[in-house]
């Protein structure tokens, strides 16, 4: 898969430097797969990903410390990384219904 949007991965490794290892991890695992669906992906990237509507993918990143939202097109193998928050953030978003509008 190809990821398109690498942006928001520097921007949180440079406010969370520790993240840094966990978020390079899921990169390679992301890039060496070539997932055809849903059940897929859980097998070959993270068996900590939940589908939350449309494209939308949210993955556990880094012991649960994280959440890395993405959207997924599994027809073209890419993947958008919309908004990688951590756990309180995500929170925050799944209490106010706004996770889907990030």
């Amino acid at each position: 898969m190809r990821i398109i949007s690498m942006p928001p991965i520097y921007a949180f490794e440079a406010k969370h430097p520790v993240s840094a290892t966990s978020l390079n991890d899921w990169c390679r695992k992301i890039k060496k797969a070539q997932c055809r669906n849903f059940n897929e992906l859980k097998n070959e990237v993270a068996g900590s990903v939940d589908y939350v509507g449309g494209d939308l993918y949210v993955f556990n990143i880094g012991g649960n410390n994280y959440r890395l939202v993405a959207g997924i097109h599994f027809n073209t193998q890419l993947v958008y990384i919309r908004a990688i928050l951590t756990h309180a953030e995500y929170d925050e978003h799944n209490k106010n219904k706004t996770l889907l509008s990030l």
